[in-house]
């Protein structure tokens, strides 16, 4: 029996990308998934995917931005199953651009969906977590959560606010609670991300030649992060594409 099964996980930013990807992947290694993100077409047709293929999912529409919509998440859940054992904060955004073309509106997203979304969601399922004293926090940060690159001034600020919160959680939850937390920091990964790219001086300026990764690579880590056994906590999980050199 997979170490997954009947463990109730969150997965925010499920409707495409890594979330998708690892939504699938752990409802097939029986955990009961719950997809959360903004479109709700594309998280009804992954749930009924699972579920035809045996699996367990329900659906709650959620923008990350909001703090109420992230509490109303886990509160669903925990109605619908009875508690929470996992949580994976993925949902982000990545608007790249030159610093000097100041598009404040992008950096603002950026802060409320990469930092404040994990906030509120983490913030969310921790009274749940600390009552029974276990749970799986996975932070999914960035590579630019440890570099930062031409372009990706504030992205990479957002990461590393994730990757520096990422510690602070094992710290204080892991030796008081029994509460794991893992940050996984991607290389590029072949999402839809790059498509909110709109900045055309950093488009003009950018190379990258690297063969990026799918997005099945990222969920097979996180995936490897849950199953280590309780005794071990899997803190970083820095996944690249081979010929990646930055």
């Amino acid at each position: 029996m997979s170490a997954l099964q009947n463990q109730t996980t969150i997965v925010t930013g499920a409707s495409s990308g890594i979330g998708e990807a690892t939504a699938r992947l752990l409802a097939k290694e029986g955990a009961r998934v719950v997809l959360a993100a903004r479109r709700a077409d594309r998280l009804a047709a992954l749930r009924d995917e699972i579920e035809g293929a045996g699996g367990t999912a329900l659906v709650v529409e959620t923008d990350v931005t909001d703090r109420e919509q992230c509490e109303a998440l886990v509160a669903k859940t925990v109605e619908a199953f009875g508690g929470v054992d996992v949580l994976v904060n993925n949902a982000g955004v990545m608007p790249l651009s030159m610093v000097k073309n100041v598009r404040m509106e992008e950096w603002q997203h950026m802060v409320e969906v990469n930092v404040n979304g994990v906030l509120y969601c983490t913030g969310a399922v921790l009274p749940h977590f600390t009552e029974q004293k276990s749970g799986h926090i996975v932070n999914v940060s960035s590579v630019a959560g440890r570099k930062v690159f031409l372009g990706g001034a504030v992205y990479c600020a957002t990461k590393f606010a994730v990757t520096a919160f990422s510690e602070g959680l094992r710290m204080e939850l892991g030796p008081e609670y029994g509460i794991r937390v893992t940050c996984v920091e991607p290389g590029a990964v072949a999402t839809e991300l790059p498509r909110a790219i709109q900045d055309q001086d950093f488009i003009e300026a950018s190379e990258f030649d690297a063969t990026p990764l799918e997005a099945e690579d990222i969920a097979e880590a996180i995936r490897y992060a849950l199953t280590a056994p309780p005794r071990a906590t899997v803190n970083e999980v820095m996944v690249m594409p081979t010929n990646q050199r930055m």
